[in-house]
C-alpha cells in the first residue's frame, strides 16, 4: 500500500519531494503521492516536518 498524505497537515513544503527515489510525489497546493509509484520506502514519512505522511 502506498504512502497517503493527510491534506489538512500538508502545507506543501515540498520535503517530501526532494528525498522520494522514484519522483512519485507532486506538490501544487498540498503533496499528491501517485500510488502506482511508490516504493513504500518511508523516506517522505521521517521527512516530513508536519507528519502529514504516513504508510498504510
Amino acid at each position: 500500500m502506498a504512502a497517503r498524505v493527510d491534506e489538512d497537515k500538508c502545507t506543501g513544503c515540498g520535503s517530501c519531494v526532494e528525498v522520494c527515489p522514484v519522483e512519485a510525489i507532486t506538490v501544487e497546493e498540498v503533496a499528491t503521492i501517485n500510488a502506482d509509484e511508490c516504493l513504500e520506502c518511508g523516506a517522505c514519512v521521517d521527512e516530513c516536518p508536519n507528519e502529514a505522511i504516513s504508510l498504510d
